[in-house]
């Protein structure tokens, strides 16, 4: 049995099971087609990422506009209470996902992440499969996110005095050279974008409960008076429970949407420093950030703006993704509270800079990724001087140009068919998390690693990984429900939706082709719970860690480190 000697007085000491053979580890090389532990000093990423930044990007890239604009549309359509619920479930759920992805992370943090587990712990026709469906989906959300910038935009300058492409080919370019000039400064950068993310979100939470609580210009202690009148729930496409239940469902798919990105932190382990310590203190903070910044945030709008709110309405139908079609607004102004929605502007047009932002670093990191694992051309595994993998960044970035689109096409079409597509992708991600975390677990009991020698064990084990798995499929299946019923006078015409229904379940046939064909074209095997390899490159991300955190107790002469003010009174909330 080897020893992991961590010099952190914080860190857990894990015994880890001596590593397999020689003839173990070239019968899994003889049948994986992957690359990930044969790096080379132009292949190989840079741990840059300090654990601040890890933190922070790991809250910053859960609060989106999904958050603070989506939830409107959701309570127009469904009332308070549906809301209430489908975001506290969907939030358990991402949090069994970040537990499994953690688990694995915390274990064995290698450079090409989740598509790397998949490959190694389950089929390398899953990590093919995963690591393509993610690229697809970081590569439409990308020109989502700058599309999105150039519609809030509009706020202060008008479409008809300056085209929206001048704006997206600007943001474009600033956040490709902030992923071009390294992992450092993109960390760094990423820190103070999601730290004004935080705050922006941490401040409308303070005043929506003054509001509430009759704090406001206009001294109405609202309570739960529209959970009474209209109503808690709204019947959607029916009367009745039917309808409820309808409504309650439909609210499903913008809470998935809103928290699509929260699984980022397990892209970023590859470039963490000490992951094996940041990693689990990130996940283990996802339940409070959570509760807090999404469950708390739907509670306290459903209580300030009725379902049937006119300004409500207005701000879902006619508004596009500036601050005029946020509830938040509707509540500041239902409220008597004026001028604040210029500042809120500025607030979202920081969050969709700093999505396209990371979104364009994950969209870089899965190609990668998939090319250190053999499933794409090696020259996309190639890194400069600063671990920055240009050749990827260069294709994903010209990809994001479709962006362009909607220089000519109606803007919120676009958009809402970039959603469906993003939607779809993102929960084929969950899925692949919590089926690779079933085989992993299953691996490590059948390869004799007890939850005692691991740096993070998902407190819910395989029970919690099942229940969101079950659930992540049923969401997949019947997120598009309203695409099959008919319904008299809808939006967007009475007749069979078949746009909605291609970029609503493309996702799924094109995910479960790309693994027969890999199996079918590579005859590949799964992998057993003897087989799955838990070992390969272990060695040199042990003796990485014990350099690092030796020359981390040198630096500080053995004392505590100087963010102490900060992991004391700060850290818990970010």
């Amino acid at each position: 049995m080897g020893l992991i000697h961590r010099k952190d007085p914080d860190a857990k000491v894990a015994r880890v099971p001596s590593p397999p053979s020689s003839e173990e580890k070239d019968s899994f090389a003889a049948n994986h087609h992957g690359h990930d532990d044969l790096d080379t000093p132009s292949t190989g990423l840079h741990r840059g990422l300090k654990s601040r930044q890890i933190t922070m990007i790991a809250i910053g890239g859960a609060i989106g506009t999904g958050l603070i604009i989506g939830t409107g549309s959701s309570l127009a359509k469904a009332g308070p209470l549906s809301i209430l619920i489908s975001y506290s479930i969907v939030g358990f759920i991402v949090y069994m996902v970040m537990c499994a992805l953690g688990e694995m992370a915390a274990y064995l943090p290698i450079q090409s992440g989740f598509t790397g587990y998949a490959a190694r712990f389950c089929d390398p026709a899953l990590g093919f499969s995963l690591g393509y469906t993610y690229w697809f989906k970081y590569i439409i959300v990308t020109p989502n996110q700058l599309t999105a910038a150039s519609l809030v935009l509009q706020y202060w300058v008008p479409r008809e005095k300056v085209n929206p492409g001048v704006f997206i080919a600007v943001f474009l370019v600033v956040i490709v050279l902030v992923n071009y000039l390294g992992i450092k400064f993109f960390g760094e950068i990423e820190f103070w974008l999601s730290s004004i993310k935080v705050l922006t979100i941490v401040g409308l939470l303070i005043l929506s409960l003054v509001l509430v609580l009759g704090g406001g210009p206009d001294h109405d202690r609202k309570g739960f008076r529209y959970w009474k009148d209209p109503g808690a729930m709204k019947p959607l496409y029916g009367t009745g429970d039917k309808g409820r239940f309808l409504g309650l469902w439909s609210t499903f798919v913008t809470a998935t949407f809103a928290y699509l990105g929260t699984e980022l932190v397990g892209v970023t382990v590859g470039e963490a420093q000490n992951p094996r310590r940041v990693i689990p203190r990130a996940i283990k903070l996802t339940f409070w950030r959570i509760v807090v910044f999404y469950v708390l945030s739907v509670l306290l709008i459903g209580m300030l703006v009725p379902y049937n709110s006119e300004r409500l309405t207005f701000a879902t139908k006619k508004a596009t993704t500036g601050a005029s079609a946020s509830p938040f607004v509707v509540a500041m102004i239902d409220s008597g509270i004026t001028g604040l929605a210029g500042f809120l502007n500025a607030c979202i047009l920081i969050f969709v800079f700093s999505a396209a932002n990371s979104d364009l670093y994950i969209a870089t990191r899965t190609l990668y990724g998939l090319a250190k694992e053999g499933n794409s051309a090696r020259i996309f595994a190639v890194t400069d001087s600063r671990g920055v993998p240009i050749y990827a960044l260069g294709l994903s970035a010209a990809i994001s140009c479709i962006a362009f689109l909607n220089v000519a096409d109606d803007s919120r079409k676009v958009f809402t068919y970039f959603v469906n597509l993003v939607t779809i992708f993102g929960i084929l991600t969950w899925i692949s998390i919590l089926v690779t975390h079933i085989y992993f677990v299953k691996a490590r009991r059948a390869q004799g690693i007890e939850k005692h020698q691991l740096a993070y064990v998902a407190p819910f084990g395989l029970y919690g990984t099942y229940f969101a798995l079950g659930f992540c499929i049923v969401i997949a299946l019947f997120k598009n429900f309203d695409v099959f019923i008919y319904v008299k006078g809808r939006e967007g015409g009475e007749h069979f939706d078949y746009v909605n229904f291609i970029t609503g379940y493309l996702g799924i046939p094109l995910y479960l082709a790309m693994i027969f064909g890999y199996k079918l074209v590579s005859k590949t095997k799964g992998w057993t719970a003897e087989t799955a390899d838990l070992y390969s490159g272990k060695a040199a991300i042990d003796q990485e860690e014990e350099e690092f955190l030796a020359n981390k107790a040198a630096k500080q002469g053995g004392g505590k480190s100087g963010g102490w003010f900060y992991r004391t009174f700060i850290a818990w909330l970010f």
